[in-house]
């Protein structure tokens, strides 16, 4: 799909974000876009499939990474080209901008990097839909200034995910303001509603999380107006190579996404119409 037309049926919404965490194998990360493109049709949302080729900020030098650049480029354009669903994955630095604009929809760029200006202008100039994670340590107001260093590159198919705020150690909290505040700004509001119960750090050399309240904080979030709920989604959970304490059981997905639409349609009068 064409960038603009696109950034256009993001803008529409509502849509939803989800996927593996990481690449762990091709096979599994294909089964599971094929389950969220169809858990998705069933709900009438639109729907972008996610999954990282490189997970650069593990807590621990042992923690999993996934399969690199270059296959996991090759898995995610192969993914995207079968299940006909568009790709979004991370970038790190800027070197990794060009290859990974040619084999995926959207760029993404990570909660911890949100304030690197030549990280964000990179991603920017490609061309590609941009969605960039708030800071933990960020205020929602302080996404205006980052949003200004992306549309000075005259690319203005930007998005910004919510994804929780430190709050003490190894804990998060979502101020359900950010919705309104992000949304002021003109561009499509998303919730991390997986990151978001996240525990950073909490399993010492791992993050912990309770995928309990996943179901809770996307809700919530559409009921505020969120624009795309981000999910993660694992067949399981407890065995997910990355972020599997916070990540969505893959068989839960269906039904969490016939509620979100029933949200959706009862909150937003132009949502599923």
């Amino acid at each position: 799909m064409q960038s603009e037309a696109l950034y256009s049926s993001l803008c529409a919404g509502p849509f939803i974000i989800a996927g593996p965490c990481v690449l762990e194998s091709y096979e599994l990360a294909e089964d599971t876009a094929f389950a969220v493109a169809e858990a998705a049709r069933a709900a009438g949302l639109f729907a972008v499939f996610k999954s990282s080729f490189d997970k650069a900020n593990r807590s621990s030098l042992g923690g999993f990474r996934g399969p690199g650049l270059a296959k996991g480029l090759e898995w995610l354009s192969r993914i995207g080209a079968k299940t006909g669903l568009p790709v979004i994955t991370d970038i790190h630095e800027t070197h990794e901008v060009a290859p990974v604009a040619e084999a995926v929809d959207i760029l993404q760029i990570p909660a911890f990097l949100s304030r690197q200006t030549a990280l964000l202008q990179a991603a920017a100039r490609s061309g590609r839909v941009v969605n960039v994670k708030k800071g933990q340590f960020l205020a929602p107001w302080d996404m205006k200034p980052l949003l200004e260093k992306l549309l000075t590159t005259g690319n203005k198919k930007i998005m910004l995910t919510e994804r929780g705020s430190s709050f003490g150690y190894n804990n998060l909290v979502v101020d359900m303001r950010s919705f309104p505040v992000m949304r002021e700004l003109g561009v499509p509001v998303i919730m991390d509603a997986t990151h978001a119960v996240q525990l950073p750090g909490g399993q010492g050399a791992s993050s912990g999380g309770d995928r309990r309240y996943v179901p809770t904080l996307a809700k919530a979030a559409v009921a505020v107006g969120a624009d795309g709920i981000f999910l993660e989604c694992h067949p399981n959970p407890d065995e997910a190579l990355c972020d599997g304490p916070n990540s969505l059981e893959l068989a839960n997905l269906p039904a969490l996404l016939q509620d979100l639409a029933a949200l959706w349609k009862l909150c937003r009068k132009d949502a599923l119409s």
